[in-house]
């Protein structure tokens, strides 16, 4: 498929695009404490412009300084200016496009206790006695010009273009929104009034920038989960007004961060892919605006859909160039099979964004994300044999780098088939990507001229057969068992023959674990069972689950009425209950069949590795191997390994 609209040119007012694809403002936590560019951060982008995209966007660039968080870039003084120069020269040299992200983040820049939060109305803050005050006369003033004197300092800096943010619950939005604004001023009340604040906003940028610069502009298609929130037929009203002030594109988006509704700003895998299109197509007919379509866009065939069929003039591939920097080149050149495709699973972009743990975002298709200098493939002038044990994710990261490396690595399976756990994850509702995305990383590995041994468990034999230079150990994690009074009785399997199918339950179930897989395996079985039942020891279930597909499953479980019990300890298992104890007494749950699923265990592999110790071969671990984890931390550990070798 040759993928034509998405690779065909645009232009808007002056400024000519190569194709249609939008590399969005995300952020990355890659700026300095003090807001400045990064080597890191020029890299980043560079590698996505080397890749074949169109236009980038920086990550939320603030606009006033009393409102600037830490950790996150800046443009509210001059002193910014040449460090997003250096940005813009980097991204132009490598032949790309440069916009700036102009935002003003109100309750977003908490992050920082030191940055102003900006407000539209008064608003209590739970718990205690402190209203917070919404903003004043001055304030809003100051806000307006600063976005007027950031679009100037965007020119020096040699921006292409910008793009003010009006969604996601950030000032201009919260303006916006009835359910935020409560003023009585004219800021306040009527649409046309709670429109002011954008609208000015939109003219002083305007007013600082050569005539034949284009501004995009990010909304949001609608309010979800805020009650007498804004409709789509008021954003249709406000782009119009936004149009008339100087706005030439729509980037249409979703989400805001005081509800459920965080999901659709950085959509899991539980939402369908391009769940946002159809809204951003509505208001490209009603408005007859250029329009940028958002939301889990992963494939270019679907992206060459939105724009054949007049539905978006140009798509945001945000997280679809984290997991594959060369996305572009590849989907234009026809190499569709090579793409490594986002899983929205979360992991690296949004739960390391939000983890005090993570210094930069990451992701787990990807592991060189915010390191493409230092993980650029060096190849070996002493190419080696490396035997990989176990072709799932892991292993098969392992042997894709030594083999682009010039190593030769041979991968050795126990099962029939490649993908491990993560073909496993697949059969749970909503996760066939995640399947897909498996089998699709072993057929690269066989096309890489990878040698594949399917049902060939490693033994001490093997080795001493292959005589590999070096070994790697992959071989994942079993399932734990109960091991309790009743652990073993015909009744009772675990959540892995459940989800391969090897094990079918029916009746009233009782799923030992709530967990990520416990949780999967009680959604799978929704529809199958007549009953099901979650218990789970801790005070709550998804402890292990990241925020955004949090909100997903329980809201799954709650509309398929499965039932969780937690700080419930199961103590035995009888022919048709559990007996489970729960505050100090214990019950019995009536069931015909249970599914334990408490976690896996590594594998073990002592014989293995005290082998290659005597014969003198070097031997690492990786991934569930070492302990089980996220397909995160197992994916980035093989990668690091074979970066090694």
């Amino acid at each position: 498929m040759a993928f034509n609209k998405l690779f065909s040119p645009i232009k808007i007012k002056g400024l000519e695009l190569k194709n249609r694809v939008v590399f969005p403002a995300m952020g990355t936590k890659m700026p300095t404490e003090d807001k400045f560019v990064t080597q890191q951060i020029i890299d980043y982008h560079v590698a996505r412009v080397v890749g074949g995209c169109g236009l980038n966007f920086t990550e939320v660039c603030s606009v006033y300084a009393p409102a600037s968080p830490k950790k996150f870039l800046s443009i509210a003084e001059d002193k910014y200016i040449p460090g997003l120069k250096k940005l813009t020269d980097a991204i132009h040299e490598a032949g790309g496009k440069a916009g700036v992200q102009l935002w003003l983040g109100g309750l977003a820049v908490a992050s920082d206790p030191e940055a102003m939060l900006i407000i539209p109305s008064d608003m209590p803050v739970p718990g205690t006695e402190y209203t917070m005050p919404g903003a004043s006369m001055e304030t809003i003033k100051a806000s307006i010009k600063a976005f007027g004197d950031a679009a100037r300092r965007a020119v020096e800096a040699g921006f292409d273009t910008v793009e003010f943010h009006a969604a996601h619950n950030y000032v201009p939005h919260s303006f916006l929104s009835p359910f935020f604004n409560r003023r009585n001023d004219e800021y306040g009340g009527s649409l046309e009034n709670r429109a002011r604040f954008s609208i000015e906003c939109i003219k002083a940028i305007r007013e600082n920038i050569p005539e034949d610069m284009p501004v995009f502009m990010r909304v949001d298609a609608q309010d979800d989960y805020l009650e007498g929130g804004l409709t789509i037929e008021d954003i249709i009203e406000f782009c119009k007004m936004a149009e008339e002030a100087g706005v030439d594109i729509l980037d249409v988006s979703r989400g805001n961060f005081s509800s459920a509704a965080i999901k659709y700003e950085v959509p899991p895998i539980d939402l369908p892919r391009g769940f946002n299109v159809d809204n951003a197509a509505r208001i490209k007919k009603e408005t007859g605006m250029l329009t940028v379509a958002v939301g889990r866009i992963n494939d270019p065939a679907l992206a060459e859909d939105i724009l054949e069929s007049n539905k978006a003039d140009m798509v945001v591939m945000g997280r679809a160039q984290l997991a594959d920097p060369e996305f572009c080149n590849k989907a234009r050149e026809g190499r569709v099979e090579s793409i490594v495709k986002c899983v929205g699973c979360n992991q690296g972009c949004y739960d390391g964004f939000v983890s005090p743990d993570m210094p930069f975002i990451t992701c787990m298709r990807n592991p060189a994300l915010g390191r493409e200098a230092e993980y650029a493939l060096v190849k070996t002038d002493a190419p080696k044999k490396v035997l990989v044990a176990g072709g799932g994710l892991a292993g098969l990261e392992a042997a894709m780098i030594l083999k682009s490396r010039g190593h030769n690595p041979i991968v050795c399976e126990a099962s029939d088939s490649l993908g491990g756990q993560f073909v496993l994850a697949g059969a749970a509702p909503r996760k066939e990507e995640m399947k897909e995305a498996a089998v699709a990383m072993g057929r690269q590995a066989m096309e890489q001229g990878i040698e594949i041994k399917l049902n060939t468990p490693v033994t001490t034999e093997l080795i001493e057969e292959i005589k590999p230079d070096e070994v790697i150990i992959a071989i994942g994690a079993a399932p734990m068992s109960l091991n309790i009074p009743g652990g073993n009785l015909s009744m009772v399997t675990n959540s892995h023959d459940v989800l391969s199918g090897k094990a079918k339950v029916s009746g009233k179930v009782v799923v030992i674990g709530g967990g990520l897989v416990g949780l999967e395996v009680a959604e799978y079985l929704h529809g199958k069972a007549e009953a099901i039942t979650v218990v789970e020891m801790l005070d709550k279930v998804a402890k292990d689950l990241g925020a955004l597909r949090n909100i997903c499953v329980m809201e799954n479980l709650y509309a398929f009425g499965i039932n969780t019990l937690t700080n419930a300890k199961c103590v035995e298992i009888k022919e048709n209950a559990v007996v489970i104890e729960r505050e100090g007494s214990l019950e019995e749950l009536p069931c015909d069949s249970v599914v334990v699923a408490i976690g896996a265990r590594s594998r073990g592999f002592e014989k293995i590795s005290k082998f290659c110790e005597e014969k003198g071969i070097p031997c690492y671990a990786a991934g569930d191997a070492v302990r089980a984890r996220r397909a995160l931390n197992a994916v980035a550990e093989a990668s690091e390994i074979a970066r090694r070798i």
